[in-house]
């Protein structure tokens, strides 16, 4: 039997991923175990508890959450605690409330908890459902999505995974207000980021701020994911964890021997 375990970073009681699970036990037969962070943990990005212990604690079989846990804390931990004998066949992190597209891949816990995992040899894919403002982000509707994953984790379960070590796969699906208009292999695109931040004063006085915006301001690119999804196609991206910038390596080389 195939194991698989969940993770993401909107917490343990989040509907995308209890949906997912609920999808993934009634579909296949498999073992599905979730560690998930016991709190949101958004924009955490491939982070780890180094500072602090961490507590596994069981809801129920084979769901746990992990108390102040990251993504990759909830894998990295998992993999250690509950797998003794064999690690998981596929490491599934989602469904994200919200797009994980771009370079806010690298923000992304979600994409972390995929991360982490083909860092341990482990398959891994990150789920994400964007919603556009009109949405309630906490009641969405994810039944499109769930359709398109079950032939996505159907195919993955039984053939061969279609990527190299330390790469992942990235899926994005599109609104559930907007006519599906079917699945793309697409590249990352290019988002327009900005250090915009909301400046408020408490009762007392004093300053505080929040940061960021949910605006997907972009650079439009046919065949983006970011551009795909705004047009209703649900998006799958494989992501390689090695960033280095190969066709700059002998420019630099240059630089350095001219800088000596």
């Amino acid at each position: 039997m195939k194991e698989i375990l969940v993770t993401n970073d909107d917490g343990f009681d989040s509907k995308g991923l209890n949906k997912l699970v609920k999808m993934l036990r009634k579909e296949f037969k498999a073992k599905v175990t979730v560690v998930a962070p016991a709190s949101e943990k958004s924009a955490c990005a491939h982070s780890i508890s180094l500072k602090n212990p961490l507590k596994l604690i069981k809801l129920s079989k084979r769901f746990y959450k992990l108390d102040d846990g990251t993504p990759s804390d909830c894998i990295y931990l998992a993999l250690f605690a509950l797998y003794k004998k064999k690690l998981p066949d596929l490491v599934i992190s989602g469904i994200n409330h919200g797009a994980n597209i771009s370079e806010d891949i690298t923000y992304s816990g979600t994409c972390a908890g995929a991360m982490e995992a083909v860092l341990q040899g482990i398959p891994a894919v990150a789920l994400s459902q964007y919603y556009t403002k009109k949405e309630d982000s906490k009641n969405l509707d994810f039944s499109k999505s769930l359709k398109i994953l079950k032939k996505i984790i159907a195919s993955l379960l039984k053939d061969d995974f279609p990527l190299d070590k330390k790469q992942f796969l990235n899926i994005n699906f599109p609104s559930a207000n907007t006519k599906f208009k079917g699945l793309k292999v697409a590249r990352a695109g290019k988002r327009v980021y900005n250090y915009k931040a909301y400046e408020k004063k408490n009762p007392h006085g004093m300053k505080y701020y929040w940061l960021g915006t949910s605006e997907l301001e972009h650079i439009h690119e046919k065949d983006s994911d970011v551009s795909l999804l705004l047009q209703g196609y649900a998006t799958i991206t494989p992501i390689m964890l090695d960033l280095t910038a190969y066709d700059k390596l002998e420019k630099v080389r240059k630089w350095i021997e001219n800088a000596r």
